[in-house]
């Protein structure tokens, strides 16, 4: 029986917006180190815990210790990344698959008397034979019998934390290469048995010469732009790889915070002009900032564990970091003079009061720059930058190119502004700033930030044609910190 469709009578159709465009976690630190935990192909890898941290590098890594701080305050950082950086050539390396119980039953080993497999490492062909398992009480022995087959061509192990064999060439730098392992052309196969094979094991890791702190921190910005905080874990840092870390972080296009912690004692001499410290300063950085603190190499992560806590889309969240407190970190017992000094050029320090209490001060970038201002501001650019991103990107028509529509965008802004009076980082206030729009210096904001664009009417042809928006412009009153106070108290009687 022939029907006709109903859609023939009544049409529906349902069409789906794009997904939205996500801002960037302003709370995510990467601590960069060189234990050879992550391999030079994974690069990074995300944390939500420290008890991750423990499984992956144990409790003596430099990683782990800077780690440590970070996740030690109050309230906790949510997401930490750990990256390897190649400070030393490194070798290559197979990492098998990983064993399920039933595949690490030790019987399955030693029923193997005269087994084989082929693996080529540095570009020759290693072909091992008559390989007897029969007597190994354990995986352990299980690797040293295979690392015996492979002479001095390259290790075998067995990583019973991660439940893998590993085998690691006894080279290192470029010309260190490895390859699956394969069945022998006579024997029992163990290249299977120990999850060396192509589908089982993961891709075959060729070593990598030794590059310096500054390649593997650009690496690592161009591989992932989930991390904005840097903490390098390693407590020998030349001052030449610093700076130009320091230099990096400053111009590269997306924004990123470095923290250095100094422990060197000229930087509480004010007649010294080359330690560290001074030289940052010198630099202007804004997105570098220093510490002094002569318990920790890692007192920084710390100071990023507090500040990335902060939850920009909640109510009064901002936060200055004098006054806060450094878990795991021993105050400095300094004198005012050195104090001073370490105040002159920027550097923060953790530091005993005499009424008992110790304070981070002054929480302020190497320029001089607060830090919660700086990180404030870029959340609020990409906050802003994102919206009307997505404004564009998910309307299911287009923003046109009048009046009406460009006060889509400036109302858009508008909201991401009033996040920011929201979560305390603006707030009503003068402003002293050149005139904007409608707005003259000395004018009070009273919403904390005005927003303005020029008329459609006032665009050149050229603009017009290309389809830009008229040039949008803010003005916003940071809402500041209180650090210091005068009190005076007039007696009578």
């Amino acid at each position: 029986m022939q029907t006709l469709a109903v859609s023939d009578v009544v049409n529906v159709q349902i069409v789906m917006s794009p997904k939205a465009a996500a801002t960037r976690d302003f709370g995510a630190l990467l601590v960069l180190g060189s234990s050879p935990v992550i391999d030079v192909t994974e690069r990074i890898r995300q944390y939500s815990s420290l008890d991750g941290v423990v499984s992956d590098f144990g409790t003596s890594a430099p990683e782990y210790a800077a780690a440590n701080l970070f996740f030690s305050q109050s309230p906790q950082p949510a997401i930490m990344f750990a990256g390897r950086w190649a400070k030393t050539a490194t070798s290559a390396l197979l990492k098998g698959a990983v064993l399920s119980a039933t595949q690490q039953d030790i019987a399955n080993f030693t029923a193997v008397t005269a087994g084989g497999m082929k693996i080529t490492i540095d570009g020759t062909l290693k072909t091992l034979t008559a390989i007897d398992l029969s007597g190994v009480t354990n995986l352990n022995g299980v690797a040293s019998a295979i690392t015996v087959k492979l002479a001095s061509a390259g290790v075998c192990v067995w990583d019973a934390t991660l439940s893998r064999f590993e085998v690691t060439s006894s080279t290192t730098g470029a010309t260190s290469t490895i390859s699956y392992a394969e069945a022998p052309a006579s024997g029992v196969d163990v290249s299977a048995l120990l999850g060396l094979v192509s589908g089982q094991a993961s891709v075959p890791v060729n070593g990598v010469v030794a590059e310096t702190l500054l390649d593997a921190v650009a690496s690592l910005a161009g591989i992932s732009n989930a991390w904005y905080g840097l903490q390098v874990a390693d407590p020998a840092l030349a001052e030449t790889d610093v700076l130009s870390v320091a230099a990096f972080i400053e111009g590269t296009g997306s924004s990123r915070i470095f923290g250095y912690t100094t422990q060197n004692s000229l930087a509480l001499d004010s007649t010294s002009t080359t330690d560290i410290a001074s030289k940052l300063k010198a630099g202007n950085y804004k997105r570098t900032f220093t510490q002094f603190s002569s318990a920790s190499p890692y007192a920084t992560a710390s100071i990023f564990g507090r500040a990335f806590t902060v939850n920009f889309q909640g109510n009064n969240t901002t936060i200055t970091l004098k006054f806060k407190q450094e878990p795991g970190i021993a105050a400095e017992s300094l004198s005012e003079g050195q104090a001073k000094a370490l105040k002159a050029k920027n550097c923060n320090v953790f530091v005993n009061y005499n009424n008992d209490t110790a304070i981070i001060q002054e929480g302020v970038m190497c320029n001089g720059y607060f830090f919660d201002e700086v990180h404030g501001l870029d959340w609020l650019q990409n906050d802003i930058q994102t919206a009307v991103f997505n404004l564009l990107y998910t309307g299911p028509t287009k923003t046109a190119q009048t009046n009406p529509g460009i006060n889509r965008i400036v109302t858009t802004i508008d909201g991401r502004c009033d996040q920011a009076v929201d979560n305390g980082l603006c707030a009503p206030g003068q402003w002293n700033g050149p005139n904007v729009g409608a707005v003259a210096s000395g004018q009070y904001l009273t919403k904390g930030y005005y927003v303005f664009a020029n008329s459609v009417d006032t665009q050149s042809q050229a603009d017009r044609e290309a389809r830009k928006a008229p040039v949008i412009q803010a003005a916003i009153k940071l809402a500041g910190a209180v650090h210091f106070a005068d009190v005076i108290v007039n007696v009578n009687r």
